[in-house]
């Protein structure tokens, strides 16, 4: 089921917008420097425009140049001061976009490092980079540079206005008249590029999204000959995005010419009454001159306001998202006494850890996942501590979801899983996962060197322990046969090495950090007969002393179980060793015999 975003209110929340201040709060002194450099450039404007009305009634008009160098004087050094509050706030600006970027990268994502396996399962990763890239420099393109807007505007609006009613109040009225039409003008478009503007970013994540899998999928898409197929997928969600945009750049190119519209009305008749007050002799050119300036002027930041209250209908789509991922509480988190004693995934307190043996009990779990079927109910079972696993049973059965609430990965809907004999909700999440060795069917390896990777969960190891934990899963073999040894890029999601290859790296990586339980998910299911006994020798090695889950699907890798379990509709069908449950002649004697003449059948086949 393709994942929906949550839909919002068609106005602007301040409420949101609050949610973020304390990301500018973060930078205080920076702000106030910047809104006190662009209040005083806004007060310079003004000044200009007094100086022009004192230049025209006392130069101009009476034709004299008394006194005119200490005017040119006075006025450069307003120019001067605008020409040094103009630099301070571009600068400061610049700035404070770049650091309110970083400051919510960060927290978004150390909050993705904390949210558990339950939010990436469900969660495109599109959405995700959407969130942190273009929605983020969107946020703090129009923090930094729309505080510097609002500031100026309302500034230099006050200003004008102080201004205009000491020179006339008559025409300064006349000027206050516009305010209504601006207003309703305002509110209309807001709703219509709003709804817009939240289009668009649904749809740039949707379009992300398909970026990702494609690229990811590109030998899939190949192999079942999707390319027309994807093409025209794609090709829908960008005509989507086309239309939306265009929507939205139509609505906001009539919103401020219609502004500007209104406040040219207004100007033109404030021109035409204030001509017949300087022909009647009640006013004079300059301070008309100087009127009609500011009544230019103060459409100015008028027109800057409701360009930045479209930008920030436009903002608040991303402010909502960010937002959003910001306060995402993860489902599975520890209490709060647990983080005091045990610490938490960012500053853990090792030293009050308890050492794990690796008795596991699963005592009477019930388990449904959000939103869908319940796998489990009153499910139990006790490995004791070095204890080897198996899990085998048809695709579905609950396999999966035993070891993911085991990892902790989900908690029980009811019952209790017990680690060494105490709830493992009494311990923190990071007490456990740490404990843990956990290898995938299809393992991911980061890009840079064998050694980056196999070293990933210890950082600190040192290269003789990366050698011996790659000795130990024998993947020193291949390791040493190639060029470059342990430095050898392994490539994007490693690309560059078999998937047998990959497997190898992925138990050393797990093993090198000597976790005391261990979990392999059809870690043989993917590889070649050769890769397989290597892999089964590594298996062998690995489990050594640790507690193993195994869920297989090769069922020749389990004979040397401790304890082999046939999962049927999340509870146990049968249980037993390999020789016990061929003996049964059940479900186990079933597929174990089945599989056995498919392979034979193969090998005939290829002879």
């Amino acid at each position: 089921m393709q994942y929906q975003e949550e839909n919002y209110s068609d106005k602007i929340q301040l409420s949101t917008w609050k949610k973020l201040l304390p990301f500018i709060f973060r930078y205080k002194k920076k702000f106030i420097l910047m809104s006190l450099s662009m209040a005083l450039l806004a007060v310079s404007d003004v000044l200009l425009g007094l100086a022009t009305r004192y230049a025209i009634d006392n130069f101009v008009v009476p034709k004299t140049m008394v006194g005119f160098p200490f005017a040119i004087g006075l006025y450069f050094i307003i120019i001067l001061f605008s020409v040094v509050f103009g630099y301070l706030f571009i600068r400061i600006a610049g700035e404070l976009e770049f650091y309110l970027a970083y400051s919510m990268r960060k927290e978004g994502f150390a909050r993705l490092q904390s949210l558990p396996f339950s939010f990436y399962d469900r969660m495109p990763a599109g959405f995700l980079i959407s969130r942190m890239t273009s929605d983020v420099h969107n946020l703090s393109e129009g923090f930094a540079w729309g505080i510097v807007h609002i500031v100026w505007a309302f500034v230099a609006l006050l200003s004008s206005l102080i201004a205009m009613f000491i020179i006339d109040i008559r025409l300064s009225l006349i000027i206050l008249l516009i305010l209504p039409p601006l207003a309703i003008l305002s509110y209309f478009f807001q709703k219509k590029i709003l709804h817009r503007q939240r289009e668009v970013r649904k749809t740039n994540s949707r379009i992300i999204s398909a970026f990702n899998e494609g690229v990811m999928g590109a030998m899939t898409t190949k192999t079942l000959v999707r390319e027309y197929e994807n093409t025209e997928e794609f090709k829908e969600l960008s005509s989507h995005m086309r239309k939306s945009s265009i929507s939205s750049a139509m609505l906001s190119s009539l919103y401020l010419p219609l502004v500007i519209f209104v406040g040219s009305i207004a100007a033109a008749y404030v021109l035409s009454s204030g001509s017949t007050l300087v022909l009647s002799g009640t006013l004079t050119l300059g301070t008309l001159t100087a009127f009609f300036n500011f009544s230019l002027s103060m459409f100015e930041p008028i027109h800057t306001l409701a360009s930045t209250l479209t930008e920030m209908q436009r903002m608040q789509a991303a402010a909502e998202r960010v937002v959003g991922l910001l306060e995402t509480e993860p489902e599975i988190k520890d209490s709060a006494e647990i983080i005091e004693k045990y610490g938490d995934v960012f500053n853990p307190k090792k030293e009050n850890w308890e050492p794990i043996k690796g008795e596991v009990e699963f005592k009477n779990v019930t388990f449904k996942y959000k939103g869908g079927e319940q796998v489990l109910t009153n499910f139990s079972l006790h490995i004791p501590a070095g204890k080897t696993i198996a899990l085998v049973g048809p695709t579905g059965a609950g396999k999966s979801t035993i070891v993911n609430l085991l990892c902790r990965f989900y908690e029980p809907t009811d019952g209790q899983i017990l680690i060494d004999g105490v709830d493992y909700r009494e311990r923190s999440q990071l007490w456990l996962q740490s404990n843990l060795g956990y290898v995938l069917q299809d393992p991911h390896l980061f890009s840079g060197t064998i050694s980056d990777n196999i070293r990933y969960s210890k950082k600190d190891a040192s290269d003789e322990e990366v050698m011996a934990a790659a000795k130990t899963v024998r993947a020193d073999e291949f390791i040493n046969r190639l060029e470059n040894g342990f430095d050898t890029e392994v490539g994007e999601s490693g690309n560059r090495l078999s998937t047998g290859e990959k497997q190898l790296i992925s138990f050393a990586r797990a093993i090198i950090h000597d976790p005391r339980i261990f979990v392999l998910d059809e870690a043989t299911s993917s590889v070649d007969t050769e890769t397989e006994a290597a892999i089964q020798q590594a298996i062998e090695n690995t489990l050594e002393g640790r507690t193993g889950f195994i869920i297989a699907h090769r069922l020749s890798t389990i004979r040397n179980a401790d304890l082999i379990l046939v999962i049927d509709d999340g509870k146990i069908a049968e249980a037993g060793t390999h020789k016990e449950l061929l003996k049964k002649h059940g479900q186990y004697y079933d597929l174990y015999t089945n599989q056995l003449q498919d392979e034979m059948a193969k090998q005939i086949l290829k002879s």
